[in-house]
């Protein structure tokens, strides 16, 4: 396979005040480009240690893709830095000069300096415009290796990168080995248990071009499988009789394919499936399982509504939660999780009631209920059921687990499975 190298430029990268998604993201898309990255690197904006960086991939990566340190400021000296390595003037390039204006023109701002020379690019370079912004990219070549140079705004980077680079690999790369990936999303089974006691030995299609990987999350496993084949007949063959077997294995969890594939969306096409409707009662994840619920265009098909009942008195005022029994039992239980689920689908005449009540943390626990006990509570077709669950010392994993026991139990129920997440077991006295 053909080697690529990931350069990340930004003083504010290595300091930590912007994250780094566009390596994550370039890594992908070089992988599904079939191309092995030999090394992703991030790098402050100084002249010397550019130049070396490039210099080096140069000798040994078929294409780098550097982000980072074209925009106007005085930092941004990527440009400078390949001009000069790849011995060549910078020229004026009049499309991205006219787009430039234009942009300027429509925002009603005045065009400096430092924007026009934005429209400075090596004479020796293919530009990559950039309809998304002002800095263009660049494509250098030497020697049968390649050098992008895009800009570190994400959406900028890629645009140009789908829209512009992808079609000049196609030219310059025809003969890379395709990588086929397909990603299996599940919920509600720990990782060793995935991959050692449901998935098994994989030894067969390791051995034939398939590499496999465990992504866990606090919203669930996600499966990678990738495979490296000479064409896409080959490809879908491997990914076929791989296909077979996970599913054979673990269709049950399985709730959906896709990287960004979500729960939620799971959850509300079978909601949208079966024409029912869902009301979720909140206190320890304050509102987390509604955004959820509610991050799918669409969702006003089967979402009710909510109440984040965070104080007791707005679980007995507005859920009729029995106050005698919140104070014998207390707010954490499963009678206030069972009265909760039902009281909220009641008032909001939906099909199905949620409610979360726990110790998120990091304080609060006790003996008896340490930090990371959560009880659900579930009001499902006429049954009132509640789960005990008991996760972890963290705040902020507390409450995505509790959403994805929610999401996951409901997804089960209403797909007729026997089955709860985590091998969990429900309440119904």
């Amino acid at each position: 396979m053909r080697k690529g190298r990931v350069i990340s430029i930004g003083n504010e990268l290595l300091i930590g005040d912007t994250i780094n998604t566009n390596a994550a993201w370039l890594g992908r898309f070089l992988t599904e480009k079939g191309f092995t990255n030999d090394q992703i690197i991030t790098l402050p904006d100084g002249y010397e240690v550019i130049f070396n960086a490039v210099h080096d991939a140069i000798q040994t990566a078929d294409l780098t893709i550097i982000t980072g340190g074209l925009g106007p400021t005085h930092d941004d000296i990527t440009k400078k830095v390949l001009a000069d390595l790849f011995d060549s003037k910078l020229v004026e390039n009049e499309n991205v000069l006219n787009h430039i204006k234009k942009i300027f023109e429509k925002r009603g701002f005045q065009l400096s300096k430092s924007n026009i020379e934005q429209a400075l690019v090596p004479d020796n370079c293919e530009v990559l415009f950039n309809k998304q912004g002002t800095a263009p990219g660049m494509l250098f070549s030497r020697n049968g290796k390649y050098v992008a140079a895009l800009p570190g705004v994400p959406y900028e980077m890629k645009w140009i990168t789908e829209n512009q680079l992808s079609e000049k690999l196609q030219v310059y790369f025809p003969d890379s080995e395709l990588w086929a990936t397909r990603y299996y999303k599940t919920a509600g089974v720990p990782e060793s248990t995935l991959s050692d006691d449901v998935i098994g030995d994989l030894s067969d299609f390791l051995n034939n071009g398939v590499e496999i990987a465990y992504l866990p999350s606090p919203g669930g496993v996600t499966i990678r499988a990738g495979v490296s084949a000479l064409s896409e007949p080959e490809a879908d063959k491997k990914l076929r009789l791989l296909n077979e077997y996970i599913y054979e294995k673990a269709e049950d969890i399985i709730f959906g394919e896709g990287r960004e594939y979500s729960l939620s969306e799971a959850v509300g096409e079978l909601l949208a499936q079966q024409s029912k409707t869902i009301a979720v009662a909140e206190s320890c994840t304050g509102g987390l399982l509604s955004n959820s619920l509610t991050d799918i265009p669409g969702s006003s098909r089967y979402v009710k509504g909510g109440v984040v009942a965070y104080e007791n008195d707005v679980k007995v005022n507005l859920l009729k939660v029995s106050e005698p029994e919140m104070e014998q039992f207390g707010a954490v239980s499963k009678q206030v999780a069972l009265q909760m689920a039902r009281g909220v689908a009641e008032k909001l005449n939906a099909d199905i009631g949620v409610s979360t009540t726990g110790i998120a943390g990091p304080d609060g626990g006790t003996e008896d209920k340490p930090v990371g006990t959560v009880w659900l509570g579930f009001w499902i077709n006429g049954e009132n059921f509640a789960i005990h669950a008991l996760f972890t010392n963290d705040r902020i994993i507390n409450k995505e687990r509790t959403v994805m026991v929610a999401l996951e139990t409901i997804r089960r129920r209403l797909k007729g499975l026997k089955s709860y997440p985590y091998n969990l077991k429900p309440d119904y006295s």
